[in-house]
């Protein structure tokens, strides 16, 4: 079997999967793309009466790792990587060495720090028949499997998490908008092949609410619950899926404190003193490099409120591609999160 027809048949395994958030909807668009070019290609093949009439498709495009960023990527995607601002915005640095002269520092003061600042914030409770709204701006690896890194330009993500406990099969609504958009400005399903109830692959407000606040406890559940991608370690996965309860959802103040408090105890997370979202925005940054999958997810917050701002995802090294420093594969920056009734309109709600 080719490598493309492997392609296609783990992107037909991940969509007839029950769906994760964990599991970004640009992904699960990806490996649609992916099954649909190789049935393309299939088809060319196939001998026929008449000339075939498929029609192209775009290149395929690898997700980025977004917990928003960071996200447990099922492989690592390993390339070289050139940088280019587009939109306005300035690029994001691509390695350590660029964000501070400073070496990383254990970063568990500063989480407790961040957790005391969740605390102190306000939170709208989000009931059963309402959908969670996020706004985000993020730049994404457009490149082949097999081919380098090529970032796309910024473009804007909105998502609708339903927040009915279920089961259900369609657990939001999607949008992208502008250059390097997935099917731009159209509103689509993130849809799952079977029911899924609210839990950690549909975090809704109640079921967040529900998890414990000791962290102890909490990183015990994290640990036990979550899905551990092939060469990640479950350290790595817990981190990254912290990462994306944080970016991508709404919770009581006291729950969001509990993760970040479970944060802290996870062996190897860091702190860097500067980092840079895709939006240009500056802020302390909380890190962790996983040895295991070769990657390294990190979290950026603003230094004087200690609010989340975005995440970055980076690739640490590939022997067979030449990589021996951080590459980044993507970035993103959470710019509004609200309560909303309905899904697709226009939103108004909270800048971050």
């Amino acid at each position: 079997m080719n490598a493309d027809g492997r392609q296609a048949e783990d992107a037909l395994e991940l969509l007839s999967a029950p769906a994760r958030w964990d599991l970004p909807p640009e992904r699960h668009l990806h490996y649609k793309d992916v099954l649909m070019q190789q049935i393309d290609q299939d088809l060319a093949h196939t001998p026929a009466p008449a000339p075939a009439t498929v029609p192209r498709r775009r290149p395929t495009r690898p997700a980025v790792l977004v917990p928003l960023a960071s996200t447990a990527l099922a492989a690592a995607l390993a390339a070289t990587l050139t940088l280019t601002g587009t939109d306005g915005h300035s690029p994001a640095p691509a390695d350590r060495a660029a964000t501070g002269s400073a070496r990383p520092q254990n970063a568990s003061v500063t989480l407790n720090r961040i957790a005391v600042a969740a605390m102190a914030s306000d939170a709208t409770p989000v009931r059963d028949d309402q959908f969670v709204y996020v706004r985000s701006l993020t730049v994404e690896n457009k490149g082949t499997f097999e081919g380098p890194v090529e970032l796309g330009a910024p473009h804007t993500v909105e998502t609708w998490t339903s927040q009915d406990p279920g089961p259900l099969t369609t657990l939001g609504w999607m949008r992208e908008s502008g250059k390097d958009a997935v099917m731009p400005d159209e509103t689509i399903p993130v849809e799952s092949s079977d029911p899924v109830p609210a839990g950690i692959d549909h975090p809704t407000y109640t079921w967040l609410s529900s998890l414990p606040t000791d962290p102890d406890t909490l990183l015990t559940r994290l640990r036990r619950d979550v899905r551990v991608s092939d060469g990640e370690s479950r350290e790595q996965a817990v981190f990254s899926l912290i990462g994306d309860l944080l970016s991508q959802t709404l919770m009581p103040p006291r729950n969001t404190a509990a993760l970040y408090k479970a944060a802290a105890r996870i062996p190897g997370v860091e702190e860097i003193p500067d980092a840079v979202d895709v939006a240009g925005r500056h802020g302390i940054a909380i890190t962790r490099e996983d040895a295991s999958s070769a990657t390294r997810d990190e979290w950026i917050f603003d230094r004087r409120s200690l609010a989340f701002l975005g995440a970055r995802g980076f690739i640490t090294h590939d022997k067979q591609k030449g990589i021996t420093s951080d590459t980044l594969m993507g970035s993103t920056a959470v710019l509004r999160r609200a309560v909303v009734d309905h899904h697709g309109g226009k939103t108004a709600g909270t800048d971050s």
